[in-house]
């Protein structure tokens, strides 16, 4: 190997400045690696396996930027195993066979083989089961890397053998330390001002490596002398579009976020998920839909208009499409967050649900049956029956389950909203039908309707 000349010298740090900032940046050891304290601080679960200097399978979950591949070849080289990098978006099942084929030569002189799958989560369920025997028998540790919920995307015999780590988005703190490495490494100040080095923090969004592409474009089209604000950073910077996956699992975060925040009648978190959702290109549609089933189960009769201003606001959205028709989107969820809340329809729906698995083949008593021939009228279809509207209040006050099943009460509204009236409706045909049972016990026979009117505090509210 020949001895460096001194003009290679220049050629060299040529070579370096001319890498992207990013591959500059690269941590080259666990320390250097920021916002994941969780994982890699002292007590750190990764962190410990490293310094014991073994290794066991695990994946990696994460957003993107977080330092997923940077932390894999860290631990590699940290354990002095090789190496080896496959992303399952170009990479198949030759791949994999070569990949554990030569790592179990190199198994044979004593190397361990750290194999990293980027984005091991668009493997199907055959090949993610092709990693089983290698990850057993040790030919391979494997470290996975997905911005997926492994739970829903990896296969439960990968799982059982491989440990689930969560890298966290990159917070203020950790993106505000990069930008200071980078300071120093360039030797020079990022040309912007207090608030518009906040702004590029804002639009990293937890991103590292997006971070570093910004203050590249930055460093690269500012002069020395420059100082932008926060106008001039945008107009030289691309704003990133919303990290949202709407058929994965951000989806569902998002909508159980803005289901609990109506829930919790926090209308402006409300608003703030929605307008999330919309401008991560959520279909509208599947929005409103999601709106519509919240005022059914979470508002019901507490109050009864939210079911129809969420089929207005629905109509209205097909009428008129976006951008004007996500108006009517922002008025549901502001409504929708502002009404008096209840889930008495959608438990009383339950129990009664549960009360007819119970009790499914009970017959209805024989008195509210219609007897439409002669032989079920001798059966004693219809017998005893009392016409509801020839009762005084139009309440008679007769058995409707089962006779073998005991009277349930499935509905119990809360005092709130439209439901105190309903409270009252009901205490008042309780009271009424308390009544009626007394007035039956001393008679026999077809009830008779009372002529006496009601007294006024017995009459039905309004």
């Amino acid at each position: 190997m020949g001895t460096m000349k001194k003009d290679d010298a220049p050629s060299l740090f040529a070579a370096f400045a001319d890498r992207p900032l990013a591959d500059r940046l690269r941590p080259a050891a666990l320390a250097e690696i920021v916002g994941q304290d969780h994982l890699l601080g002292e007590d750190g679960p990764i962190r410990r396996m490293a310094d014991s200097g073994k290794l066991t399978s695990f994946v990696l979950w994460g957003p993107p930027g977080c330092g997923k591949t940077t932390l894999a070849r860290i631990l590699a080289t940290r354990t002095s195993m090789h190496f080896v990098a496959l992303s399952a978006v170009f990479s198949g099942m030759a791949d994999l066979r070569k990949a554990f084929d030569e790592a179990a030569k190199r198994r044979e002189y004593g190397e361990g083989t750290l194999l990293f799958v980027d984005e091991i989560h668009r493997f199907n369920r055959a090949q993610q089961d092709g990693f089983l025997p290698y990850v057993e028998n040790g030919t391979v540790t494997l470290v996975g890397a997905t911005t997926e919920n492994p739970s829903f995307e990896l296969n439960s015999a990968l799982l059982s053998r491989c440990k689930v780590f969560v890298m966290h988005a990159l917070d203020a703190a950790a993106l505000d330390s990069i930008i200071e490495r980078a300071e120093s490494l360039l030797q020079r100040k990022l040309p912007l001002t207090p608030e518009a080095r906040a702004t590029l923090v804002d639009l990293a969004d937890g991103d590292g490596r997006y971070l570093i592409n910004l203050m590249e474009s930055v460093f690269d089209l500012c002069r020395p002398d420059d100082v932008l604000d926060t106008e001039a950073l945008l107009k030289i910077v691309q704003q990133r579009a919303p990290v949202y996956d709407k058929d994965r699992e951000g989806h569902y975060n998002l909508i159980s976020a803005l289901h609990k925040s109506l829930r919790g009648s926090d209308t402006d978190a409300a608003l703030y998920w929605a307008a999330r959702m919309l401008q991560g290109g959520e279909d509208p549609l599947y929005l409103l839909r999601r709106l519509t089933r919240f005022a059914m189960e979470d508002i019901s009769l507490a109050d009864p208009a939210a079911l129809q201003i969420a089929i207005a606001a629905w109509d209205t959205y097909e009428r008129l499409g976006s951008p004007e028709g996500e108006l009517a989107i922002a008025e549901l969820v502001i409504y929708l967050g502002c009404a008096p809340k209840s889930n008495s329809a959608y438990t009383a729906w339950g129990a009664a649900q549960k009360a007819a698995r119970e009790h499914g083949s009970l017959m209805p008593p024989a008195h509210i049956l219609n007897a439409p021939t002669r032989l079920m009228k001798e059966l004693g279809y219809g017998k005893d029956y009392a016409y509801d509207h020839d009762a005084p209040d139009a309440f008679s006050g007769q058995n409707y389950f089962p006779d073998k099943m005991p009277r349930r009460q499935f509905y119990k509204p809360p005092e709130r909203g439209f439901e105190r009236e309903i409270n009252k409706r009901l205490a008042y045909w309780d009271k009424l039908r308390r009544q009626r049972a007394e007035e039956d016990s001393g008679s026999s026979g077809t009830r008779r309707g009372r002529k006496k009117p009601p007294a006024p505090e017995e009459q039905e509210p309004s």
